[in-house]
């Protein structure tokens, strides 16, 4: 998942948009910005006479989404006095609807419904007015029009409470935010930090607000200015929603007390613990109280007196109540594990703290409809037994929960229909189809099968309807209360909801504009109720209103608004059919005569096909079906038939062919549905064809069958399509133009019972009700077999490996299949009852069986005829209520668990001669219960065969020791109804139930605050869940099928302090035992691993008495009975393996060595937790530098080579590190130029074009600094693995390191050199702002200081050799050096930067002659110092945004900024001015400084250096490129130009004379050899490009570069004409690799679904589409010559693909006989992946040597290289490696591969010997490695960095070194 790091502590919504440029966000009507004078700053001002005429939205696009979690919002605004305006504010969910919060000043009373929360906005009233005032006046002087004298205000709303009280939804993020007139804005922003806009930063550090306690003052350019001595709430308002000084429901949003005491609540440590959904924060002393908050008050409920629990005091107040009904629903109650003995229990924390001040939730019963809401209506309760569990105190406070929240995310269904098969609708592009699937609503995509879903009905949706052009989509759901809900169809979300007071709604139909809405269903007395509505504001937040209703006693079967007026409808049923209309409120009907037809059951309606307004009604035809055959035409302005047909079927013949049945003879077509095109008409009928037929129906042209009646039929609106439903479950489609039918969806018609996934082909078998079993493929969802019998299945199994499953029926038998070669395996009939329970061995030796008689049987199942081994009668539970699952076996297959002989017994047997074990008594685990308890279910822990679950009728879980039969420990209330099945991860860090409709999640060892997730969808009881097999998904089964997403992360040992791991080491020093405790651990193949690999050395043993107390506190102790077993150690790496060669010990061992190594390593965690709210803030501004974010970590053991006998030698560094600061020098005397790219520093001699590299730094270059005399070069890198930052000093001539230092704790911010070259300064960041001062010859230590703020920047005076100068956050230093003797002091003097420019951070700084210093601000102003009295004496505002680059050189300034413009100002009249004037702001200081020139370049500027006169220099920009600015000739030149973004391909042409590159920003670039200039940049905007490939025709003229794009485009670009030659789009999906064949006849193109297409360079035609690999990215193509004859297949070239399952296809070609065969298909074995990332990819190449040889590497149970024979077919070689490998190359000459990894190593190696090189100059993980064509030249890539490398000779290489 993306990380969320960066929005916080805030983010400045307006900066993260860049409002100003109405790219990302949006004006309408009269939006200007001025200067406003209280606030010294520019504001937006949006006014208008109707609020929703003029308004800024943010995004601009309704498709895109802000993503902003930060829980709350901040609005920086005023309302315009005398006006009204609006704020709407729409939410993401967790459900994924989108709920829109609004307030106002117009909104008279708060309003809510299910998707759309109104609330009034009341302004500031008098002064000292109390709660009898307020109540009195508030409706007249509160409500309404903003009044005069309003103020700034500053609103804060908590939305993740308000979403939570009001809707009892969980709030998952911020999507756009709309401000209507009318108000001025200044800013907005999101954080997770409560903050207090009236306390400063120093006072919030004397009051101790830290972060890290969830406060803190508001950010500098958030705040309000104060003048010196004021007080911000004398000027400011300041708004918190909710508020904390009432107790009435907080139904308003309104001023709290003007001064809230912030500082003596803060002040108070508070030992109560944070709630998720309450808000610990100040009570004003007072509170204002609106008239709509009288109106809406509920009574206050009675309460307990708080118990307060002594024994644990860190835990704070716990309070109970006697309703349960105040818990919060889905499972977010507040869960605590029980800290006294079994007698006694914990309830759940209550939503109020123990200060009776906390926050009320109410659960509106009209919010409650929900059946499903019962469940989560309840307490838990987790009870060890037979000691409790001791848990270690923590000052922490926050809540601990399940994560990631959700943790379960729907993916796809298989099912259709449910209440109805009549439902399914066409989208207006014909691209997607709109069916239910029970209580779901399922879009589906027809090319792709992707789903997406509509959640929000509680019941089977019975009937859908779209508008016209299909933006809105209405439903509605069966049942005693109808309810209809209106969504956006493209966003997903509820518009609307709204009960129907009738029960089987049956019919809903849109008009064309949306703006009616009819229904007809039943009313409480049976009689057909038809009800019309006014949707015309429902998709602006409006309010759906009943035009009409009707009570009638006419049958109705369906109903359709005219398309043409929305006033008109018609309708059908028994007997009748009726025109209808709506007038004056009232609607009427009007029956048409059918005269000798009166009796038929009229079915199905349909206008002709047309949708023009002005068509008269006398040429409008209705067409009507019946079950009897007939088709009705009728003249609907008349009222009257026009005619009638009968349909006939086709006549079957004794030919092959069949002839049509004339309309005179043959029996009828009973008709279900009817669709009327413009050129024909489709009928579905009940002997299950769709037909399609000419309008005069003359003949049937087009036919298609179906296995059962068709009950739908829909022409799509280009008429090209025709969707098919049948009562039978399956939906598809039929294309009229190329006559194939495509299936859709299949579903089972009645309960799914039971299921079974086959893991390593991922196959999901299912049993029905309907008498069916099935099976699914996972991947596309579609049916794959179908078994039938005239027996109920009851319950199936698949084989563990093999392609075999067995199904048992309810008469007892047991059958065994055989899929691959479809036939019966096995029969046994040794049951008399109901097969109850089914199960393979996880080994696959045996299978069981049980019936609910009480039988088992033992199969065995390594024989294919499956002998019976042994039958036990009388030993499980009678009854059927435990199926599908009553038998449960342990994952090393040596134990059998199921419940019997009686419902109060488990029994335990040996699972190879079902030999009783054990016997588990469970009804008198509960000695206090009053009755017995009886067990329901069983399942044991895969990770720990010793632990066996058991659910029971009790609603608990218990976890029993399978060797003593003890209760190790229970959860209570699991769910609200019994628990129906259960199922546990394979590594037991979670555990699956299931109960009634809904699927818990749970933490296993129930240690969080949290434990649960709870997850709704089904409409009927879910029969069984369970864990996929590879532990990436669930699957739940019941109504139908429910495949959802397990977005667990995997498990962190080092991190998380309850994981397994980490309880089986601090419970006993004792060393690892990998083999014992490993065996049985299930790879994904479904084989179980015998041994584990073993480090080379035994990590260190625990040693607990170097952890102290606090160590333990961090680390979290646990205390179990002594019988309960701990889960194995070794479960981590035994998914996961490593080579045992490899010389460094396992992840996992690495892991718990770092965790015990010694007591200093404990000590340091321990600081880092209570030195937590110390953490520093980034500051806002770009200035400073903050290193690119990375993954990578570099390998340790990598070993540079010998100089001198290096295999590849670092010939040139293309681009340039735009993310550094100050990271450009030049030297215009010598001509020499340093920058930085990644970790190198690149010197190059502009004269020559030559480079040098200086490597020394292991991490990302932040800055640069050079000697006068361009000798010594010094640069700054932060450090390994957390280590100081290292500064090395580099003498230029040789290129050598002459020193290194490492000094500053964090990145270091700046480095410069003293005018004379004696003194050289480092900063630190703001992580550690402290600047230290050496000495230029030994580069000791002279002096340092520490500031309270962040460095941004510093210099030396130019003529003061003891003079300096910083800037920063509190302003600008003036540093003076003092010597005394050797002893050097440094004095700094801070001044705060001047009022007159406001709340700002100084960020660049410069000298101007001897007296005078220029400063920069993030605010675009330049301030004047005189450096004698450290005065500010003069301030401009020079820029729009922020400075961050100045220079000085005579009497020229010059200025960079994030605005792009790089400006040159004359400042010489600047000393004519007196220090005592005070000039500022542009009226006066116009007259002393001038613009001479301006330019904008490609991005922020970040590095300048010019020389003595300022005519010429060289400017480094964010985007990646260096300039050569000319002042005189004003221009520009890119001398080095860059990817800004990540590169994901490079290549080289066939003749080497130009090389290409592509990147995420959507650029593809072609360079010159050997030169390395930028020939050419071809760019897509909005797109990013994922790989390249040359044309492999050498001559310039035909030469020509392919590039794969995001959007599934492929673009041909000419390089003679340096243009695009055409544009393909053969992929819906983004493009992962491309290749021309190797005779240029085709493209080959592979998208991210694993399609691979083959395209026409000539035509850009799709030659055909290669699906094998569908499912699965490509991350390979290659092709290359070779004649296949040898291979017994007839092409002259082979090509291959590899996809990321590990799966690698060959194949030979011949493109211009358009043949292309499969040669060889490869598939590679692996573990199942627990890494915090994807997999390593998959890579494979041709040998170039030897085409015949592949060489293939990827996630494996080994990591390797292996050598493939195709003509042998098998791997004749491997060549063990120590990391994943992330890229590969072969080289044609000295048989070199080059591998690159994750940890930052690229690795060199002889492929005929295994020796190999370790190179580390990148910075980054290796993601591209590319020999050229002649072997010569190797191209390597991280992130950006593009890296070219000369190979030299090999004879004397690869001595020392072995992999």
């Amino acid at each position: 998942m993306a990380s969320k790091g960066w929005q916080h502590p805030y983010v400045n919504i307006f900066k993260h948009v860049r409002v100003e440029d109405w790219k990302r966000s949006a004006k309408e009507g009269d939006v200007s910005t001025y200067t406003d004078k209280r606030l010294k700053c520019s504001v937006f001002r949006i006014r208008g006479p109707v609020p929703a005429n003029s308004y800024i939205l943010v995004p601009k696009n309704s498709n895109q989404s802000l993503g902003l979690t930060g829980r709350y919002f901040y609005l920086l605004f005023r309302p315009t006095p005398g006006k009204y305006f609006v704020v709407h504010l729409d939410v993401s969910v967790e459900e994924g609807l989108v709920v829109r919060i609004s307030f106002s000043n117009m909104f008279k009373e708060f309003k809510s419904t299910a998707t759309w929360l109104q609330f009034p906005f009341l302004c500031g009233s008098a002064k000292d007015s109390v709660y009898e005032s307020t109540a009195k006046s508030a409706r007249h002087g509160l409500v309404g029009p903003a009044p005069t004298l309003v103020r700034w205000t500053c609103l804060m709303l908590d939305l993740q409470y308000t979403l939570s009280v009001y809707l009892n939804r969980c709030y998952s993020q911020l999507k756009s935010i709309k401000l209507c007139a009318n108000m001025a804005v200044k800013n907005m922003f999101t954080s997770d930090l409560l903050l207090d806009p009236g306390v400063s930063f120093s006072e919030a550090k004397l009051m101790g607000l830290a972060s890290s306690q969830g406060t803190g003052p508001i950010p500098r350019d958030m705040s309000y200015p104060v003048p010196k001595g004021g007080s911000w709430h004398d000027l400011y308002d300041y708004i918190r929603f909710p508020s904390e000084g009432t107790k009435l429901p907080f139904d308003s949003i309104q001023k709290g007390n003007p001064r809230p005491e912030s500082s003596r609540v803060f002040n108070q440590r508070s030992t109560i613990r944070e709630e998720p959904r309450c808000v610990n924060l100040s009570k004003p002393v007072q509170d204002r109280v609106s008239l709509i908050q009288q109106i809406t008050t509920q009574k206050s409920l009675p309460r307990n007196q708080t118990p307060v629990v002594t024994n644990i005091p860190e835990l704070g107040l716990v309070s109970t109540y006697q309703n349960d009904d105040w818990l919060c629903r889905n499972d977010d109650q507040h869960q605590q594990e029980s800290t006294c003995s079994s007698s006694q229990q914990f309830t759940p924390r209550s939503l109020w703290d123990a200060s009776d001040g906390g926050v009320h939730v109410h659960i509106h019963p009209e919010d409650g409809f929900s059946k499903h809401g019962e469940e989560s209506e309840e307490e838990f309760v987790c009870t060890p037994v037979p000691h409790p569990f001791h848990l270690s105190s923590s000052k922490e406070t926050r809540q601990q929960k399940l994560l990631p929240d959700p943790i379960l995310r729907l993916n796809r269904i298989i099912g259709f229909g449910g209440a109805t098969t009549k439902c399914a609708l066409w989208s207006k592009s014909g691209d997607a189809v709109v069916y239910p699937c029970h209580a779901i609503i399922v879009s589906m995509k027809i090319s792709s099968n992707q789903q997406r879903f509509f959640i929000g009905h509680t019941d089977k949706v019975s009937a859908l309807a779209f508008n016209g052009n299909t933006t809105l989509l209405a439903s509605a759901q069966t049942g005693n209360h109808s309810v209809v809900r209106v969504w956006n169809y493209h966003k997903g979300n509820c518009l609307a909801m709204f009960r129907i007071h009738a029960h089987s709604l049956s019919s809903l139909s849109f008009s064309y504009g949306g703006g009616i809405l009819c229904g007809v269903g039943k009313d409480s007395h049976s009689k057909t109720m038809v009800v019309v509505w006014n949707t015309m504001n429902v998709s602006k937040a409006g309010e759906v209103t009943i035009l009409a209703k009707a009570h009638t006693d006419v049958d109705i079967h369906t109903m359709k608004v005219a398309f043409f007026d929305d006033t008109r409808m018609v309708s059908c049923g028994r007997d009748n059919i009726r025109l209808w209309r709506v007038r004056n409120g009232t609607l009427r009907s009007c029956p048409v005569n059918l005269g000798e037809y009166h009796s038929l059951d009229f079915t199905d309606v349909a206008f002709e096909e047309g949708n023009s307004s002005n068509q008269h009604l006398d040429d409008r035809t209705l067409f009507a079906s019946s079950r009897s055959g007939y088709i009705f035409e009728i003249d609907y302005s008349r009222v009257v038939v026009r005619n009638v047909r009968r349909l006939l079927p086709a006549q079957p013949q004794h030919a092959n062919h069949r002839e049509k049945w004339t309309f005179n003879t043959g029996p009828s077509i009973a008709i279900n549905s009817i669709s009327v095109s413009s050129s024909f008409c489709a009928t579905g009928s009940e002997d299950g064809f769709l037909r399609l037929w000419p309008l005069d129906f003359s003949a049937v042209f087009l036919e298609a069958e179906h296995e059962g009646p068709v009950s739908l039929v829909s022409v799509s609106s280009d008429s090209l399509q025709v969707l098919a439903a049948t009562s039978t479950g399956n939906l598809g489609f039929l294309d009229v133009s190329s006559r194939g039918y495509n299936t859709l969806m299949r579903s089972h018609t009645d309960t799914v019972l039971g299921f079974s996934v086959d893991g390593i082909r991922h196959h999901l078998t299912t049993a029905s009700s309907d008498g069916t079993v099935r099976i699914w493929n996972m991947d596309s969802l579609h049916q794959l077999y179908d078994f039938v019998s005239e027996d109920s299945p009851c319950s199936v199994a698949f084989h563990p490996s093999e392609q075999v499953f067995s199904c048992g029926f309810s008469s007892g038998i047991v059958r065994v299949f055989d899929i691959s070669s479809a036939k019966l395996l096995a029969e046994h009939k040794q049951h008399r009852g109901e097969v109850v329970g089914l199960a393979f061995s996880p080994d696959g030796e045996f299978m069981y069986s049980a019936d609910s008689q009480g039988s088992v049987a033992l199969y065995n199942a390594s024989e294919e005829d499956h002998n019976v081994i042994r039958v036990v009668c009388n030993v499980v539970a009678r009854g059927t209520e435990r199926a599908p699952d009553a038998l449960a076996v342990s994952s090393d297959s040596r134990c059998l668990a199921f419940i019997g002989p009686s419902e109060y017994i488990v029994t335990i047997a040996d699972s190879q001669s079902l030999d009783e074990l054990l016997h588990v008594d469970v009804s008198i685990l509960d000695v206090q219960s009053p009755r017995l308890d009886s067990a329901l279910r069983v399942c044991f822990s895969p990770a720990s065969t010793e632990h066996l679950l058991v659910a029971t009728s009790a609603n608990k879980i218990l976890w029993v020791s399978t060797k003593t039969g003890r209760l190790l420990r229970e959860v209570s209330k699991v769910h609200k109804h019994q628990c129906s099945s259960l199922a546990v991860s394979e590594d037991s860090r979670f555990l699956l139930t299931a109960g009634h409709n809904a699927v818990k999640v749970w933490e296993y060892n129930m240690q969080l605050d949290i434990n649960s997730q709870m997850f709704i969808g089904h409409s009927q009881p879910i029969r069984q869940v369970s864990f996929t097999p590879d532990q990436l998904g669930v699957v739940s089964v019941g109504d139908a099928v429910f495949l959802w997403d397990f977005l667990a992360h995997p498990v962190d040992s080092l991190t998380d302090s309850r994981s397994p791991l980490r309880v089986s080491y601090i419970s006993g020093p004792k060393s690892v035992q990998p083999d014992a405790e490993v065996s049985g651990v299930q790879l994904s193949s479904g084989m179980p691993r015998q041994t584990a690999p073993l480090p080379s050395s035994p990590p260190p043993p625990l040693d607990i008495s170097s952890l102290d107390r606090v160590d333990q506190e961090v680390l979290g102790s646990l205390s179990i009975c002594d019988e309960t077993p701990t889960i194995p150690a070794a479960t981590v790496p035994a998914t996961g393996s490593c080579p045992s060669s490899d010389p460094r010990p396992g992840v996992s061992f690495l892991k718990v060595t770092e965790m015990v190594n010694a007591s200093p390593l404990n000590t340091s965690r321990m600081n880092a937790v209570e030195l937590k709210g110390k953490t520093p803030v980034r500051p806002d501004c770009y200035r400073h530098f903050i290193p690119r974010f990375k993954t990578s970590t570099l390998d340790q053991a990598a070993v540079a080579p010998q100089p001198g006998e290096e295999g590849i030698k670092l010939k040139a560094v293309i681009g340039y590190n735009g993310n550094g600061r100050g990271n450009v020098v030049w030297s215009p005397d010598q001509g020499l130029m340093a920058y930085s790219c990644g970790c190198v520093v690149v010197v190059e001699y502009l004269h020559t074009g030559s480079q040098r590299h200086l490597q020394g730094h292991s991490e990302e270059i932040s800055c640069l600094a050079v000697t006068n005399d361009a000798q010594t070069v010094a640069s700054a890198a932060g450090g390994n693995n957390g280590s100081r930052s290292l500064i090395c000093i580099w003498d230029v001539q040789n290129g050598t390191c002459r020193n290194t230092i490492s000094y500053h704790r964090g990145a270091v911010q700046c480095l410069t050199f003293s005018r004379d070259d004696r003194f050289f300064l480092s900063a630190g960041d703001f992580s550690d702002p402290e600047v230290a001062l050496w000495s230029s010859k030994t580069f000791q230590l002279l002096s340092s200081v520490s500031v309270s703020g962040p460095i941004h920047d510093a210099a030396f005076s130019p003529s003061a050799a003891s003079q300096l100068a910083c800037v920063g956050s509190q302003g600008a230093y003036f540093c003076l050096i003092n010597t005394h003797g050797l002893d050097v002091d440094l004095k700094v003097q801070t001044v705060k930067a001047p009022a007159e420019v406001g709340d700002v951070e100084l960020t660049a700084l410069c000298y101007h002659m001897d007296s005078f210093l220029f400063t920069a601000t993030n605010r675009g102003h330049v301030c004047v110092w005189d450096i004698n009295t450290q005065r500010c004496f003069m301030t401009w505002e020079a820029d729009e945004g922020e400075i961050g680059v100045l220079l000085c050189r005579g009497n020229c300034l010059l200025t960079g900024s994030n605005t792009r413009w790089l400006r040159l100002w004359e400042v010489e009249a600047v000393q004519g001015v007196k220090p005592q004037e005070k000039v500022c702001n542009g009226e006066d200081s116009g007259t002393v400084v001038v613009l001479e020139q301006e330019i904008m370049l490609d991005g922020t500027t970040v590095s300048a250096a010019f020389d003595n006169t300022m005519d010429m220099g060289i400017v480094g920009t964010t985007a990646g490129t260096v300039w050569y600015i000319n002042w005189p000739d004003n221009s520009s030149i890119r001398l080095i130009s860059g990817h800004k973004t990540k590169v994901n391909d490079v290549v080289f042409s066939s003749d080497e004379r130009h090389f290409a590159t592509c990147s995420e920003d959507g650029s593809v670039r072609v360079w010159s050899a050997p030169s390395n200039e930028l020939v050419v940049q071809f760019q897509v905007l909005n797109q990013g490009c994922g790989c390249v490939c040359w044309s492999p025709s050498s001559s310039k003229e035909r030469s020509c570069v392919a590039a794969g794009y995001s959007d599934g485009t492929l673009r041909i670009f000419r390089l003679s004409s340096s243009e695009m030659e055409m544009k393909l789009h053969p992929h819906q999906v983004a493009v992962t690799a491309i290749q021309y064949s190797a005779n240029g006849h085709v493209i080959l193109s592979a998208g991210k679904n694993g399609l691979v297409a083959v395209s026409s360079p000539m035509n850009g035609g799709t030659m055909r589409v290669i699906r094998d690999h569908k499912g699965a990215p490509i991350t390979t193509i290659q092709c290359v010559h070779e004649q296949c004859k040898n291979f017994g297949l007839d092409g002259n070239e082979m090509w291959l693909a590899a996809s990321s399952d590990r799966r690698v296809s060959v194949w030979a070609a011949d493109w211009l006989k358009d043949k292309c065969d499969l040669l060889d298909w490869l598939t590679f074995p692996a573990p199942a992946y627990f890494g915090d990332d994807s997999p390593p990819p998959s890579l494979a190449a041709f040998c170039p040597a030897d085409p015949s040889l592949v060489v293939y590497t990827g996630y494996g149970v080994e990591k390797e290289l292996s050598f493939y024979c195709l003509a042998k077919k098998q791997i004749i070689k491997k060549i063990a490696l120590p990391d994943w490998a992330t890229c590969l190359s072969l080289s044609c000459k000295s048989q070199l591969i080059a591998v690159g990894s994750k940890e930052r190593v690229l690795k060199l190696i002889k492929s005929t010997s295994g020796r190999f090189q370790d190179f580390v100059q990148h910075s980054d993980s290796l993601q591209t490695c590319r020999f050229s064509p002649s072997g010569t030249l190797l191209f390597t890539v991280a992130y950006n960095e593009i890296f070219l490398w000369e190979v030299q000779g090999l004879t004397s290489v690869f001595e020392t070194q072995t992999l």
